[in-house]
């Protein structure tokens, strides 16, 4: 009780000298609050030493089982003592309401100053209820539904102790080789900013003042996704037209959302590693944007920068990271082993350590941790909070709109719910761990609803399952991966004999969870192990097919395109997986989802996009060899960007516009007719695309700039209306600033990139 009082002593005439007159903590503040913030942060760091604020730019994972006894030696014990010194500013992967209420209490009742800890953790689509992978999610094209989904996520993660997580993850990319493409909006930049956007907002909320949300992280900063033959941690070498074009807008609409801090990246760019650049960091983010968060950088990736040959040893990734902007170290040690000396040294502007210091102490502000440390540490709240019905009804919900339906030939789907038999196909169909994907350490292994689990619901049919090959494993994840016999055919002939006694077969073949991820690179994109094998031979025995992909990337699909009637690309769908594709499959759900990348026939198509250039050479005349093609494929992709069917079939038409030209600030209205000539009602996700014809920069083919989700019921027509206005043709010219040219446009509206609706108009100054 003694040692209480004495805390909330310290803590009064500290509360007194920081001057918090106010508990204000939303991020919607006014600027008055904006500037107690401030004050009390910078009230705060005149009470620190160099150390001290050097230790507010440390983080450590979780070096210690806090309920048995302190570390006495090594690495642990090291950490440990600089965590009771107050120079440790945050931690990760500490889980658990008991555990961070053991390491705040020494942060806040051990240390000289009391400065609270922030803990942080990889919520990338959950915590333990998972929703769809984020990939998957982006399918959905709905911003309500994304953003619901990562505030399931924060509350969940809050309740634990969370209050930071590393996500959104906004890197485009455009190379289904990186297994990191599960964990980002795919290949356009307008859906990955409003997706980008949506999932701030819904980490992070209105405000703080409760603790059900937690604070947002915009990684991988900047063009991670772009890494060489999509091989993680790879070069990326690009040019500002792509950068400025391409890769800032979804960082920058996460800037604009209120986004607290940002994580820099494993890739080097201009020959710079990014927890390196003060281009990045101090120049665009800081600077042009305006970003009063702090950064972070990746697991290790300071020391890394030893790696890429740029410092000779830790003390000088140190010198280089702190002078490059870097705020936070995360695992690598190096600001609290060297940092001190730099500054002392004269080779690191105290000012830096200070602005760090600062940045990171407004957000423990923000989250009001300064008044109530303890506040994400509520263990009936946790009990009470993890897993419970509300998460799963709202995963379901998100795992159906991001489900794509990519062929239905004589509409075999939906399927008839009683009087069939119907054979379900594929290790993947029982299997209650992959559909939770990558990312998903917090959550339990086999908590899963298998897509067997889901059709059993359904009792009007009769059911048969057969494994028939199991599916290669990829990487292991800390080793925890059990080595499977993948050439073992003894389950196929049974699978055939299934298939021949059925009226309809389901496969469900694809990806295990883990072969995409963080490292998880792969050249081969066709179904892993046997899995190819097993379709041709049940498709021998019988045509009548579903294939079911669960998959965290495109993957090539052309022989089961050719031959398949019914194609759906479930990808891998979280926690309630089977039963939102049995709803589905059954049509309790009408699905409308669109690819967020497009498909590619063939892996040498890789990077593949949309939104590609013309070049100089885009058709061949006659027998000319001689224009920009492949020998042996198409350009297209099979499936493009955007593309996605539905059981409703939707028809446009009569594309006008209010006027054909346009200047300064005023805008035209561009409106289409879009009717629902199918049996079913339904939902149509209509896209606008714009070209640049003429620019002083090339300029691509095409460019998603609206979209608009539509509800439709069986013959009914709706006219949707989108606005041009000069900002959905600005672009970053080679003037190295953001403006609208004038010249000629066309606009194409329909249901995927290839829509085939146009008109044209002018934009003159």
């Amino acid at each position: 009780m003694r040692r209480r009082i004495l805390f909330l002593s310290l803590a009064i005439a500290l509360a007194l000298i920081w001057s918090c007159s106010t508990k204000k903590t939303g991020m919607q503040h006014q600027a008055s609050a904006k500037t107690d913030i401030d004050r009390k942060a910078d009230s705060v760091l005149r009470l620190m030493t160099l150390e001290e604020k050097i230790g507010q730019m440390n983080q450590y994972n979780g070096f210690w089982e806090v309920t048995g006894p302190a570390p006495k030696d090594g690495a642990a014990a090291i950490k440990y003592e600089h965590l009771k010194k107050g120079w440790v500013g945050s931690m990760l992967n500490v889980l658990g309401t008991k555990d961070v209420r053991a390491l705040q209490k020494i942060a806040v009742e051990e240390t000289r100053l009391h400065i609270p800890v922030i803990f942080g953790y990889d919520v990338i689509h959950g915590y333990q209820t998972l929703s769809p992978i984020p990939l998957a999610e982006s399918a959905s094209w709905d911003l309500e539904a994304i953003q619901k989904s990562a505030a399931i996520a924060a509350e969940e993660a809050a309740s634990v102790g969370v209050n930071w997580t590393f996500a959104p993850m906004v890197d485009i990319t455009r190379d289904a080789r990186w297994g990191r493409v599960m964990e980002g909006a795919g290949e356009d930049p307008y859906l990955g900013s409003k997706i980008a956007y949506a999932r701030v907002k819904g980490f992070q909320g209105n405000d703080f003042k409760n603790a059900k949300t937690i604070v947002a992280c915009t990684k991988h900063f900047a063009a991670y996704g772009f890494a060489e033959a999509g091989r993680d941690y790879n070069t990326v070498d690009m040019g500002n037209e792509t950068l400025y074009n391409v890769v800032f807008p979804p960082f920058k609409a996460t800037v604009d959302a209120g986004v607290y801090t940002f994580m820099n990246s494993f890739n080097e760019i201009n020959g710079i590693p990014s927890t390196g650049s003060a281009f990045l960091q101090r120049d665009v983010l800081k600077g042009d944007w305006g970003f009063n968060g702090f950064v972070v950088s990746d697991w290790g990736s300071m020391g890394e920068m030893i790696a890429h040959g740029q410092a000779k040893d830790g003390k000088e990734a140190a010198e280089i990271a702190a002078n490059g902007g870097s705020d936070m170290d995360m695992e690598s040690s190096v600001y609290v082993e060297h940092l001190a000396a730099l500054v002392r040294e004269g080779k690191v502007k105290e000012s830096y350590i200070d602005d760090s210091a600062r940045r990171i102490l407004k957000v423990k502000f923000e989250l009001g941790l300064f008044d109530d440390p303890y506040k994400y540490c509520n263990e009936a709240n946790e009990k009470a909070t993890v897993g419970k019905k509300e998460f799963h009804d709202g995963v379901l919900d998100m795992a159906k709109k991001s489900i794509v339906l990519l062929k239905n030939q004589n509409d075999l789907l939906p399927l008839k719910k009683s009087g069939q038999k119907i054979a379900l196909i594929g290790a993947l169909a029982n299997d209650k761990s992959s559909p939770l994907g990558s990312w998903r350490a917090a959550a339990k292994d086999g908590s899963a609803v298998s897509v067997l689990e889901g059709m059993q619901k359904y009792t009007g049919n009769q059911l048969v399952f057969e494994k028939g090959v199991d599916v290669a494993v990829g990487t292991p994840v800390f080793g925890s991966e059990t080595k499977i016999n993948v050439t073992d055919k003894s389950g196929l002939d049974k699978a055939v004999a299934a298939a021949k006694d059925a009226d309809v077969v389901v496969m469900v073949l694809g990806e295990i969870g883990f072969q995409t991820g963080e490292g998880r690179s792969r050249v081969d994109l066709e179904l892993p192990g046997m899995q190819q094998e097993l379709l041709e031979a049940v498709y021998k025995a019988n045509k009548n097919i579903v294939l079911v992909v669960n998959s965290g990337r495109p993957l090539i699909l052309n022989w089961a395109d050719a031959n398949v009637p019914a194609i759906v690309e479930a990808w891998q769908l979280g926690t309630e997986s089977g039963n939102a594709i049995a709803q589905v499959l059954y049509g309790d759900y009408n699905p409308s989802g669109k690819l967020p990348m497009s498909f590619p026939r063939n892996v040498g198509q890789l990077p593949i996009y949309y939104n590609h250039k013309n070049t100089g050479r885009p058709n061949g005349g006659g027998e000319s060899v001689f224009w920009s093609h492949y020998g042996d494929e198409k350009n297209t992709p099979l499936y493009p960007f955007g593309y996605g069917l539905s059981y409703s079939r939707f028809e446009y038409s009569n594309i006008r516009l209010s006027s054909n030209t346009f200047s300064g600030n005023e805008e035209i209205k561009v409106s289409v007719d879009v009717k629902n000539t199918g049996k079913a009602d339904g939902k149509e996700v209509v896209q606008m695309y714009l070209r640049d014809l003429f620019g002083s920069a090339t300029r691509p083919v095409r460019e998603l700039k609206g979209f608009e989700m539509v509800p439709l019921k069986s013959g009914e027509t709706k006219t949707i209306t989108f606005k041009i206005d000069k900002k959905h043709i600005q672009y970053y010219t080679p003037k190295q600033r953001w403006e609208a040219e004038p010249g000629d446009f066309k606009v194409f509206i329909g249901g995927n990139s290839d829509a085939p609706l146009s008109a044209d108009f002018k934009y003159v100054n």
